[in-house]
Protein backbone atom coordinates (compact mmCIF):
# COMPACT_ATOMS: atom_id res chain seq x y z
CA UNK A 1 0.00 0.00 0.00
CA UNK A 2 2.68 2.26 1.29
CA UNK A 3 4.66 1.51 -2.62
CA UNK A 4 1.30 2.26 -4.32
CA UNK A 5 0.93 6.07 -2.52
CA UNK A 6 4.37 6.98 -3.34
CA UNK A 7 4.32 6.04 -6.82
CA UNK A 8 0.97 7.59 -7.08
CA UNK A 9 2.52 10.76 -5.22
CA UNK A 10 5.38 10.82 -7.83
CA UNK A 11 3.35 10.63 -10.68
CA UNK A 12 1.13 13.79 -9.69
CA UNK A 13 4.57 15.14 -8.56
CA UNK A 14 6.00 14.59 -12.51
CA UNK A 15 3.00 16.19 -13.91
CA UNK A 16 2.77 19.11 -12.33
CA UNK A 17 6.35 19.55 -13.14
CA UNK A 18 5.65 19.09 -16.24
CA UNK A 19 2.22 21.54 -16.08
CA UNK A 20 4.74 24.20 -14.85
CA UNK A 21 7.48 23.28 -17.62
CA UNK A 22 5.01 24.07 -20.51
CA UNK A 23 3.90 27.08 -18.69
CA UNK A 24 6.99 28.46 -18.22
CA UNK A 25 7.71 27.77 -21.58
CA UNK A 26 4.14 29.26 -23.08
CA UNK A 27 5.27 32.29 -21.26
CA UNK A 28 8.54 32.65 -22.64
CA UNK A 29 7.18 32.14 -26.36
CA UNK A 30 4.58 35.39 -25.85
CA UNK A 31 7.19 37.33 -24.44
CA UNK A 32 10.15 36.39 -27.63
CA UNK A 33 6.15 36.83 -30.05
CA UNK A 34 5.89 40.38 -28.19
CA UNK A 35 9.21 41.16 -28.20
CA UNK A 36 9.35 40.16 -32.06
CA UNK A 37 6.63 42.41 -32.54
CA UNK A 38 8.22 45.74 -31.00
CA UNK A 39 10.74 45.05 -32.77
CA UNK A 40 9.34 45.11 -36.17
CA UNK A 41 6.90 48.11 -35.01
CA UNK A 42 9.72 50.05 -34.08
CA UNK A 43 11.53 49.41 -37.56
CA UNK A 44 8.66 49.77 -39.77
CA UNK A 45 8.33 53.65 -38.14
CA UNK A 46 11.19 54.16 -38.22
CA UNK A 47 11.73 53.71 -42.05
CA UNK A 48 8.39 55.38 -42.44
CA UNK A 49 10.35 58.52 -40.49
CA UNK A 50 13.14 58.38 -43.03
CA UNK A 51 10.82 57.93 -46.33
CA UNK A 52 7.77 60.21 -45.94
CA UNK A 53 9.01 63.29 -43.75
CA UNK A 54 6.91 65.42 -41.95
CA UNK A 55 4.62 67.84 -43.62
CA UNK A 56 6.46 71.43 -43.20
CA UNK A 57 10.03 69.64 -42.43
CA UNK A 58 12.78 69.94 -45.52
CA UNK A 59 16.07 68.02 -45.28
CA UNK A 60 18.22 70.63 -44.41
CA UNK A 61 21.42 68.97 -44.78
CA UNK A 62 23.89 70.76 -47.78
CA UNK A 63 20.90 73.16 -48.33
CA UNK A 64 21.25 77.08 -47.34
CA UNK A 65 18.11 78.70 -46.36
CA UNK A 66 17.35 81.73 -48.72
CA UNK A 67 15.85 85.00 -47.30
CA UNK A 68 12.55 86.03 -48.05
CA UNK A 69 12.58 88.81 -49.84
CA UNK A 70 8.57 90.26 -48.07
CA UNK A 71 9.74 93.65 -49.03
CA UNK A 72 7.11 94.80 -52.28
CA UNK A 73 9.07 97.06 -54.97
CA UNK A 74 7.48 100.33 -55.32
CA UNK A 75 5.35 101.03 -58.41
CA UNK A 76 6.79 103.46 -61.08
CA UNK A 77 4.23 106.18 -61.47
CA UNK A 78 4.96 106.39 -65.22
CA UNK A 79 2.42 104.24 -67.34
CA UNK A 80 3.19 103.43 -70.90
CA UNK A 81 0.58 102.61 -73.69
CA UNK A 82 1.53 101.04 -77.13
CA UNK A 83 -0.30 102.74 -79.77
CA UNK A 84 0.29 101.10 -83.06
CA UNK A 85 3.16 98.24 -84.46
CA UNK A 86 3.41 98.32 -87.92
CA UNK A 87 6.17 96.14 -89.54
CA UNK A 88 7.92 98.45 -92.55
CA UNK A 89 10.56 97.69 -94.90
CA UNK A 90 13.73 99.45 -96.24
CA UNK A 91 14.67 99.09 -99.92
CA UNK A 92 18.71 98.56 -99.49
CA UNK A 93 21.11 97.58 -101.94
CA UNK A 94 20.54 93.53 -102.12
CA UNK A 95 17.23 93.88 -101.57
CA UNK A 96 14.52 95.02 -99.00
CA UNK A 97 15.65 95.52 -94.50
CA UNK A 98 12.49 94.21 -92.99
CA UNK A 99 12.29 95.90 -89.15
CA UNK A 100 9.30 96.90 -86.44
CA UNK A 101 8.33 100.58 -86.03
CA UNK A 102 6.39 101.23 -82.14
CA UNK A 103 4.66 103.94 -81.19
CA UNK A 104 4.31 104.15 -77.27
CA UNK A 105 2.29 107.14 -75.74
CA UNK A 106 4.42 107.52 -71.85
CA UNK A 107 3.01 109.43 -69.31
CA UNK A 108 2.08 109.91 -65.38
CA UNK A 109 -1.33 110.89 -65.62
CA UNK A 110 -0.39 114.17 -63.07
CA UNK A 111 0.37 116.55 -66.25
CA UNK A 112 3.21 114.72 -68.22
CA UNK A 113 3.10 113.25 -71.64
CA UNK A 114 5.30 112.33 -74.48
CA UNK A 115 5.04 110.26 -77.49
CA UNK A 116 7.89 108.09 -78.88
CA UNK A 117 8.57 106.39 -82.01
CA UNK A 118 11.45 103.84 -82.46
CA UNK A 119 12.30 100.72 -84.69
CA UNK A 120 13.94 97.85 -84.58
CA UNK A 121 14.09 94.57 -86.08
CA UNK A 122 12.14 93.20 -82.99
CA UNK A 123 9.41 93.83 -81.41
CA UNK A 124 9.96 94.11 -78.08
CA UNK A 125 13.25 96.60 -78.75
CA UNK A 126 11.34 98.38 -80.49
CA UNK A 127 8.63 99.19 -77.66
CA UNK A 128 11.45 99.57 -75.60
CA UNK A 129 13.59 102.27 -78.11
CA UNK A 130 10.18 103.76 -78.05
CA UNK A 131 9.52 104.53 -74.37
CA UNK A 132 12.86 106.12 -73.89
CA UNK A 133 12.01 108.39 -76.54
CA UNK A 134 8.96 109.26 -75.27
CA UNK A 135 10.56 110.17 -72.26
CA UNK A 136 13.17 112.18 -73.63
CA UNK A 137 10.24 114.45 -75.14
CA UNK A 138 8.26 114.71 -71.82
CA UNK A 139 5.66 117.97 -72.17
CA UNK A 140 4.19 120.07 -69.22
CA UNK A 141 0.18 119.90 -69.49
CA UNK A 142 -1.56 122.79 -67.53
CA UNK A 143 -4.44 121.21 -66.35
CA UNK A 144 -7.95 123.46 -65.08
CA UNK A 145 -9.36 121.43 -62.29
CA UNK A 146 -9.86 118.25 -64.67
CA UNK A 147 -9.89 119.93 -68.29
CA UNK A 148 -7.88 122.46 -70.62
CA UNK A 149 -8.04 126.32 -69.79
CA UNK A 150 -9.55 127.06 -73.26
CA UNK A 151 -9.87 125.52 -77.01
CA UNK A 152 -7.32 125.14 -79.33
CA UNK A 153 -6.50 122.91 -82.40
CA UNK A 154 -2.92 121.29 -82.86
CA UNK A 155 -1.42 120.73 -86.07
CA UNK A 156 1.22 118.40 -87.15
CA UNK A 157 2.45 116.99 -90.98
CA UNK A 158 -1.56 116.52 -92.47
CA UNK A 159 -2.43 115.76 -88.77
CA UNK A 160 -5.24 118.23 -86.93
CA UNK A 161 -6.76 117.79 -83.54
CA UNK A 162 -9.18 120.26 -82.01
CA UNK A 163 -9.69 120.20 -78.13
CA UNK A 164 -12.04 121.98 -76.35
CA UNK A 165 -12.75 121.95 -72.53
CA UNK A 166 -15.80 120.04 -70.75
CA UNK A 167 -18.07 119.98 -67.36
CA UNK A 168 -17.05 117.59 -64.84
CA UNK A 169 -18.71 114.06 -65.33
CA UNK A 170 -18.49 114.43 -69.32
CA UNK A 171 -14.85 112.11 -69.57
CA UNK A 172 -12.81 112.19 -72.56
CA UNK A 173 -14.59 112.26 -75.56
CA UNK A 174 -11.98 111.31 -78.25
CA UNK A 175 -10.52 107.41 -79.62
CA UNK A 176 -7.68 106.39 -81.07
CA UNK A 177 -4.44 107.71 -80.30
CA UNK A 178 -5.54 111.22 -78.95
CA UNK A 179 -7.58 109.26 -76.36
CA UNK A 180 -4.26 107.86 -75.18
CA UNK A 181 -2.56 110.85 -75.16
CA UNK A 182 -5.13 112.65 -73.05
CA UNK A 183 -5.71 110.02 -70.48
CA UNK A 184 -2.32 109.79 -69.69
CA UNK A 185 -1.49 113.52 -69.19
CA UNK A 186 -4.64 113.28 -66.89
CA UNK A 187 -7.43 115.32 -68.52
CA UNK A 188 -10.68 113.78 -67.34
CA UNK A 189 -13.19 115.75 -69.03
CA UNK A 190 -12.60 117.02 -72.58
CA UNK A 191 -13.98 117.22 -75.68
CA UNK A 192 -12.23 116.65 -79.42
CA UNK A 193 -12.39 116.04 -82.92
CA UNK A 194 -9.96 114.96 -85.33
CA UNK A 195 -9.96 117.17 -88.29
CA UNK A 196 -6.86 115.65 -90.71
CA UNK A 197 -4.96 112.64 -91.20
CA UNK A 198 -6.39 109.06 -89.55
CA UNK A 199 -2.60 108.30 -88.93
CA UNK A 200 -1.79 107.32 -85.43
CA UNK A 201 1.69 109.08 -85.23
CA UNK A 202 0.43 112.41 -86.57
CA UNK A 203 -2.88 112.33 -84.36
CA UNK A 204 -0.73 111.44 -81.45
CA UNK A 205 1.62 114.47 -82.36
CA UNK A 206 -1.10 117.08 -83.16
CA UNK A 207 -2.38 115.95 -79.98
CA UNK A 208 0.42 117.11 -78.42
CA UNK A 209 1.15 120.20 -79.81
CA UNK A 210 -2.33 121.70 -78.66
CA UNK A 211 -1.57 120.63 -75.31
CA UNK A 212 2.03 121.89 -75.99
CA UNK A 213 0.36 125.37 -76.70
CA UNK A 214 -1.91 125.32 -74.20
CA UNK A 215 -1.71 128.68 -71.78
CA UNK A 216 -2.32 129.12 -68.04
CA UNK A 217 -4.75 131.38 -66.85
CA UNK A 218 -2.04 132.21 -64.48
CA UNK A 219 -0.07 133.29 -67.14
CA UNK A 220 -2.58 135.20 -68.74
CA UNK A 221 -3.26 137.10 -65.24
CA UNK A 222 0.41 138.09 -65.17
CA UNK A 223 0.20 139.90 -68.51
CA UNK A 224 -2.86 141.80 -67.83
CA UNK A 225 -2.21 142.86 -64.48
CA UNK A 226 -5.01 140.99 -63.19
CA UNK A 227 -5.66 137.77 -60.35
CA UNK A 228 -7.11 134.28 -61.71
CA UNK A 229 -10.12 134.67 -60.10
CA UNK A 230 -10.51 138.30 -61.67
CA UNK A 231 -10.33 136.43 -65.27
CA UNK A 232 -12.53 133.44 -64.09
CA UNK A 233 -15.49 135.72 -63.20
Amino acid sequence: MELNEEKNEALENEETVEETVAEVEEAEVEENNNDDDLEDNEMEDYAEAVQKPEKGERKSRGRKKRPENKEEQPQSEWKEQVVQIRRVTKVVKGGKKLSFRAIVIVGNQKGQVGVGCAKAAEVIIAIQKAIADGRKNLINVPIFKTTIPHPITGRSGAGAVMLRPAAQGTGIIAGGAVRSVLELAGIENILSKSLGSKSPLNAANATLEALKSLTPFSEVAKKRGLTVKEILE
